[in-house]
């Protein structure tokens, strides 16, 4: 662990007290390397620096302190120049161009893209990216099925655009979920100016929501045909490529040890899109927090409206409704007009605490009437107790027990007298008790919440629902009728016996 997480002092010069010296003297780098200009002069570096205010009494010595630093830093190699010298004083003194490191470039690249950025997070939702990526996809599926091969920098070509796609698609979603749920994007949502962007914020996402539900179903069914194995012939191509590529380093990765870095990269790729057996994969997680944001926003805007209603006059409403009442000549039709604009003014509302039954499935018409008493509201009220002895409760106990059991074995003969072998299709059940319909709905109910739709009955039997998208049926019970869709409750222990 201490080789690939050591000490990184190249980029001692972001922090170095002379920090503002170092970075412009790599700025100008750096934008020479980007003009394909890799070694530079002392002189030129000079030329360049004192155009700045702060550089103005800039000296050469200090310049080449600063250079010999940078190059203790390993941010520049410094090349002996080995030309003719022109004057008495070139020749005694050594002349050095330089060169700056990988290290740096990276560096000031990505310091370069952060200052355009700013502080705050960039990306965005862009469905044509998974559009993009799918046609690469589709592209190297077809060239796999036709053994179109042949040309190892074509597949290589394509290798790299999946990639790049799928890292533009990360990135930038990412970014942009952390973007909308900053700080100062919060504190912009509560603004009243936000109603007037809510409407393109909105349909900017949902927008990208039907994109990618149209789209993100053909990558999930191309990845599921396109397992490693079916990609080897592809990948040894890959490979190929990448080792015509001439480089100067001393050791070389083996086509072993090239194909295992190619099938990392091709595992990440699906595990985004189709998830592992331990958690859901990041493209339902992106749907879920882009959903949610339609959500939140649709809340805010919800608050800023209320918000705004409080402090709008309803002056012309009030005068509206005071015509509408002059012109009623009936005092009934008055009093219904006054129950819809203002309520029923007789109304009370009785709250008791008192729980007659813990059963969630009784109704309100079978409860039995609450007796409430109203005690005094005076400090020197008090409550009469007595002693009162402790009674035995066991009777009481035994007989709910059989009554409890008695029910539950009158639930098992009704099933099996339902069933078909070993299912019960609710098309084709006859006019089942009220109890009986409760529980075949309770049974739907834990089962959804599973993945495999299986759950366990208080019996201790193992049953398997499924659920018709085509189908549908009508659930005829004692309390009613229930259109649903058609479902089969599977026995799976009987499948087993």
């Amino acid at each position: 662990m201490q080789q690939p997480f050591k000490k990184v002092i190249e980029a001692s010069y972001l922090t170095a007290d002379k920090a503002w010296r170092y970075r412009a003297i790599l700025r100008y780098f750096y934008i020479q390397h980007e003009r394909m200009r890799e070694f530079l002069f002392p002189e030129e570096i000079l030329a360049y620096l004192t155009d700045f205010q702060e550089f103005k009494d800039y000296t050469e010595d200090q310049l080449h302190l600063d250079l010999d630093q940078l190059v203790k830093w390993n941010n520049l190699l410094a090349r002996q120049e080995m030309g003719r010298a022109h004057t008495i004083e070139e020749f005694k003194k050594k002349r050095f161009r330089y060169q700056c490191t990988p290290y740096t470039v990276e560096f000031e690249r990505m310091l370069m893209e952060m200052e355009k950025g700013g502080n705050v997070f960039g990306g965005s939702l862009e469905k044509k990216e998974f559009e993009r990526l799918y046609q690469a996809l589709a592209d190297i599926e077809s060239r796999i099925n036709q053994k179109e091969l042949s040309d190892a920098s074509e597949c290589s070509q394509l290798w790299n655009d999946v990639f790049t796609y799928f890292r533009s698609i990360t990135q930038n979603t990412s970014d942009y979920i952390a973007h909308i749920n900053s700080e100062e994007a919060e504190e912009r949502m509560q603004t009243e100016a936000f109603l007037v962007f809510k409407d393109q914020f909105t349909t900017y996402l949902r927008d990208f929501i039907i994109g990618l539900q149209q789209t993100a179903w053909k990558i999930q069914q191309l990845l599921q045909s396109m397992g490693t194995s079916h990609l080897q012939p592809f990948l040894h191509q890959v490979i190929l490529h990448q080792q015509q590529v001439p480089r100067f380093e001393d050791i070389a990765a083996d086509e072993k040890e090239l194909m295992t870095e190619q099938e990392e990269k091709w595992h990440s790729l699906t595990a985004w899109f189709l998830g592992n057996a331990h958690r859901e994969s990041e493209l339902d997680s992106l749907q879920t927090r882009t959903n949610e944001q339609i959500r939140r926003i649709t809340r805010v805007v919800q608050r800023l409206g209320e918000r705004h209603q409080n402090f709008r006059s309803r002056k012309k409403d009030f005068l509206h409704l005071a015509k509408w009442f002059d012109s009623l000549n009936d005092i009934n039709q008055a009093h219904e007009l006054s129950a819809v604009s203002f309520g029923v003014f007789h109304t009370r509302h009785m709250f008791s605490d008192h729980v007659p039954t813990d059963d969630i499935y009784t109704d309100t018409w079978e409860e039995q009437p609450i007796s409430h008493e109203t005690k005094p509201r005076i400090r020197q009220y008090r409550e009469k107790t007595r002693a009162g002895a402790i009674l035995s409760q066991t009777h009481k106990k035994e007989a709910a027990k059989e009554d409890y059991l008695r029910e539950k074995m009158a639930e098992e003969e009704t099933l099996n007298a339902y069933m078909q072998g070993n299912e019960i299709k609710l098309g084709a059940l006859p006019i089942v008790e009220k109890h009986v319909r409760k529980m075949l709905l309770s049974w739907i109910g834990k089962a959804m919440a599973k993945k495999d739709h299986t759950f366990k009955t208080e019996h201790g039997r193992t049953v398997q629902v499924m659920v018709s998208k085509q189908e549908r049926i009508q659930l005829q019970a004692e309390d009613g009728v229930m259109e649903m869709p058609a479902v089969t409750f599977r026995f799976m222990d009987e499948v087993k016996n």
